[in-house]
C-alpha cells in the first residue's frame, strides 16, 4: 500500500497539480490587490466614490446605523449592496485575468511561429525514403 500511494504521489499529474494550486494562490493574491489597489479606486474616483458594499435593507425593523452595526446586533439584513461589490469584482478580475491569459496566448505563438521558421530555415536532410533507397541500392550491388 505504501509503495502504491509513493506511485501516485510520483506521478505527474499530483505534482503538477499541486504546483497549479500553489500558483493559482499566489496569483490570485496578486490579481486580487490588482482589483483592490489599483482598479477600483480609479472606478470610484469615475463614480464619485459609490460604495456599493454598504447597501442594504434591514428585514427586522430595528434600523440599525449601519450594516456593520446590523451585522454585530445579529439583525437580519438583505446586504444587496456586498452581492453587488461582489459581481463587480468578479466582472473585473474575471477581465484581468483574461487579458493576461490573451497575452500569454500571443506570446506563445510568437514563440512556437519563430520555432517553426527556424526549423523550414534549417537545411533538410534526407527523408527516411532517400534513406531506404540507398539501402536498397547498395544492397543491389
Amino acid at each position: 500500500m505504501l509503495n502504491e500511494f509513493k506511485t501516485f504521489i510520483a506521478r505527474g499529474n499530483v505534482v503538477d497539480l499541486a504546483v497549479g494550486i500553489i500558483i493559482g494562490a499566489a496569483f490570485t493574491a496578486i490579481v486580487n490587490s490588482l482589483v483592490g489597489d489599483l482598479i477600483n479606486p480609479i472606478i470610484g474616483l469615475i463614480t464619485g466614490g459609490v460604495d456599493f458594499s454598504n447597501l442594504y435593507i434591514d428585514l427586522s425593523g430595528t434600523n440599525p446605523a449601519s450594516l456593520a452595526a446590523a451585522r454585530d446586533a445579529g439583525a437580519p439584513v438583505f446586504a444587496y449592496g456586498a452581492f453587488i461589490t461582489a459581481v463587480i469584482n468578479f466582472l473585473i478580475i474575471a477581465w484581468v485575468v483574461f487579458l493576461i491569459v490573451k497575452a500569454v496566448n500571443k506570446l506563445k505563438e510568437a514563440t512556437a511561429r519563430k520555432e517553426e521558421a527556424a526549423a523550414a530555415a534549417a537545411p533538410a536532410g534526407p527523408t527516411e525514403l532517400d534513406i531506404l533507397m540507398e539501402i536498397r541500392d547498395a544492397l543491389k550491388k
